[in-house]
């Protein structure tokens, strides 16, 4: 297929100074950038000037190359480090911005930890919440367990075993978000009046 098909925005989940799934981010946006079929960009949460005594839905105008970006997608790929078996919370306030523009688009998960568990944690956190958001989960997560041995000084990844898993992890996406997109677009559904 030569035409991008799908379009899968990434979203980079921390803040913190020196984040370390900031390589991650890079490397998986490069990896999407290889596949003909996907259109994508990234998105920090830290290009996210949130408010701090307002923000949800009701302040999603403020962000709109954000809102048009996911009005636009087929599914979503989040990084996300594991911060205390839990998910950052200025990820939450980034994805709560918005609600409708979610339903029935494929999410995939890229964890991060500094451990050997490789934010396995992270994710389980995450399904529930997204789930409610209206996102349909893939099953094909990508761990980052003890992420500071996986790059060098550069940013270049050491484990050359991530480039083999990525090729299912996109596969699995790319399938789902089509699939969902033929849903939307065919068959009715009072989410898509």
């Amino acid at each position: 297929m030569s035409q991008k098909n799908v379009s899968l925005p990434v979203l980079l989940g921390t803040p913190r100074k020196d984040r370390q799934s900031e390589n991650v981010a890079k490397w998986v946006l490069g990896k999407m950038n290889e596949r003909e079929e996907i259109s994508t960009h990234l998105f920090d949460v830290r290009d996210f000037d949130l408010p701090n005594d307002h923000y949800g839905m009701e302040i999603k105008d403020q962000f709109p190359e954000w809102r048009d970006a996911i009005i636009g997608a087929d599914g979503l790929v989040i990084v996300t480090p594991e911060y205390n078996h839990g998910y950052p919370g200025v990820m939450k306030s980034v994805l709560d911005l918005l609600l409708p523009e979610y339903i029935h688009k494929a999410v995939a998960f890229v964890s991060v930890s500094a451990g050997v568990w490789g934010g396995t944690r992270v994710i389980e956190a995450c399904v529930p919440m997204v789930r409610e958001l209206g996102l349909a989960v893939t099953f094909s997560d990508l761990n980052f367990p003890q992420v500071q041995n996986k790059f060098d000084e550069e940013g270049k990844l050491l484990d050359d075993a991530y480039n083999r898993r990525i090729v299912g992890f996109l596969d699995e996406l790319v399938w789902m978000s089509r699939t969902l997109k033929w849903g939307r677009e065919n068959l009715s559904s009072k989410f898509h009046e």
